[in-house]
């Protein structure tokens, strides 16, 4: 296995600081793999054939993403927008999604085996009614084979979900809601496109905790325009102070062409915090969940008690399949990895017709594990040498020694080597740093393991030889890679990956 460790965008740079500056920017909204881009013409086709067949494993993960593409108002960090809120074009919509959900819920993948977890995300799904919320849930209790302890999120706003969506949500069967509160300050959700004051928003998630009935999530993001550190101090006191049972911090990832971008250049927004600054935020807010006693569950996700068990979050980041359903929802099954059209008029034409409403996808490679496993450790924050080698072959972790190394030089990991004699297996846990650069590490990693791993522009760069000769893992390296494969890891892939795991940015 060849990897280059003068490349700093591989190893990082050698600094003091190596949370602020051991690279440049996050690399990525998710980390992901190269996959097998599939033809328009075959979309179909495969498709029909993942779902005709029977889940081999009845036991392995999988779960149900639900997607609702209306927004009353596009917050102006936001990637996702499709359709402003209206009630004709809602109820159109949700009688195609109940046709997909009735159609999907039919075909053999689907009757296999059960589901472990369901998300229903967008978008806004609490701007849709009371009733219709009742309806989309009750229709995939009814149709879909879920495990008893089955987790059901709805994802939402705090503005104008009144206690009628949310007992309505909790009669059908919903057993967990996480709002998108970003911040608190009023200033800084106005500055959003938030619409609900800071003590509006406390006084709801206060309200909606004392029902004592689910689990009530909340999103913050740090790096806003105008959250300066002791807006985003008094973000995380406000957490605490509405009772919530878990967060994720979230840092912004800035995307040109965005209103928040758009609105920084015309002068009408200060800029958004710099890495330097969000890797600071990202320091007060693990210093303050643990001063505080919350329960981690990833290097971004923590818990006020046990009642939040963020298994759809989790699942997501591994090979677990997931089934889309609605315009903008992405998922895999049978080694397709999908997007569905975002289009509402090509998604409800599609599904009347009974055809897939999917406009982009790719086939995973017979060893998607690895990059799922990959995935999954650093969301946790540990690479474990015998996973890992369980996945990619055994001496893969003793292969890329020389980079984990590197990684440790610079302030990144602590590497726990593996002792034969006292049975000890490897680790490389992640420092703080790393926690906050665990998606660039991730996707570093990911592509070493393929042999797609960039180089360094120096042409005299020495190439490290990793370790021992790299075991024989199923994965072709990129120069055998087609074109078409090559490019699955470009803005198009992550955006379909992003979707399919649901990690709001």
């Amino acid at each position: 296995m060849m990897f280059d460790l003068s490349n700093v965008e591989l190893v990082g740079q050698r600094t003091p600081d190596p949370l602020r500056f051991a690279f440049q920017r996050k690399k990525s909204p998710h980390a992901g793999g190269m996959m097998h881009a599939v033809k328009g013409d075959d979309i179909q086709s495969s498709l029909e054939a993942a779902h005709s067949l029977v889940p081999a494993n009845r036991f392995a993960p999988r779960c149900l993403y639900i997607h609702i593409p209306f927004c009353r108002v596009r917050c102006t960090y936001c990637n996702f927008f499709q359709y402003a809120s209206s009630k004709n074009l809602i109820d159109s919509y949700v009688d195609a999604l109940r046709k997909e959900i009735e159609w999907k819920a039919a075909q053999a993948w689907t009757q296999g085996a059960p589901f472990q977890a369901i998300y229903i995300g967008g978008g806004t799904p609490t701007d849709i009614s009371a009733a219709q919320i009742h309806t989309i849930v009750s229709d995939i209790r009814r149709l879909f084979p879920l495990t008893p302890d089955c987790e059901i999120t709805l994802e939402g706003r705090i503005n104008r979900f009144g206690t009628d969506k949310f007992e309505a949500a909790l009669e059908a069967g919903v057993n967990r809601f996480s709002f998108g509160v970003q911040s608190f300050n009023t200033k800084v959700r106005r500055s959003a496109k938030r619409l609900d004051d800071r003590e509006i928003v406390i006084e709801k998630i206060q309200q909606l905790v004392s029902y004592n009935a689910a689990p009530i999530v909340l999103d913050l993001l740090y790096g806003l325009p105008y959250q300066t550190l002791d807006v985003w101090q008094q973000d995380l006191e406000d957490y605490l102070e509405t009772g919530a049972h878990g967060v994720d911090l979230y840092q912004l990832i800035e995307m040109q062409g965005l209103p928040m971008a758009k609105m920084v250049e015309q002068g009408k927004l200060p800029h958004p915090a710099d890495t330097q600054m969000k890797a600071t935020m990202f320091e007060m807010g693990v210093n303050f969940m643990a001063k505080h006693h919350q329960k981690r569950l990833s290097v971004n996700h923590w818990a006020s008690d046990n009642r939040e068990r963020s298994i759809y979050n989790s699942l997501a980041k591994t090979t677990a399949e997931i089934m889309p359903l609605g315009a903008g929802a992405g998922g895999n099954v049978n080694g397709c990895q999908m997007m569905q059209t975002r289009d509402m008029d090509t998604y409800i034409t599609a599904i009347n017709e009974n055809r897939y409403p999917v406009t982009m996808m790719t086939m995973a490679p017979a060893n998607k594990a690895v990059a799922a496993e990959v995935k999954s450790a650093f969301d946790a924050g540990v690479v474990a040498e015998h996973k890992l080698d369980k996945v990619a072959g055994k001496g893969t972790f003793s292969a890329l020694i020389p980079l984990f190394e590197a990684w440790e030089q610079n302030g990144l990991v602590y590497l726990e080597r593996s002792d034969a004699e006292f049975a000890h297996r490897g680790y490389v846990k992640l420092t703080l740093a790393g926690q906050f650069w665990a998606v660039t590490l991730a996707q570093n990693l990911i592509e070493v393991i393929q042999g797609s791993a960039p180089k360094a522009s120096d042409a005299m760069a020495p190439k490290i030889m990793g370790g021992m000769a790299m075991p024989k893992m199923g994965m072709p390296g990129a120069s055998s890679m087609p074109s078409d494969a090559k490019k699955t890891t470009s803005e198009d892939q992550k955006e379909l990956e992003s979707k399919a795991a649901h990690v709001a940015a």
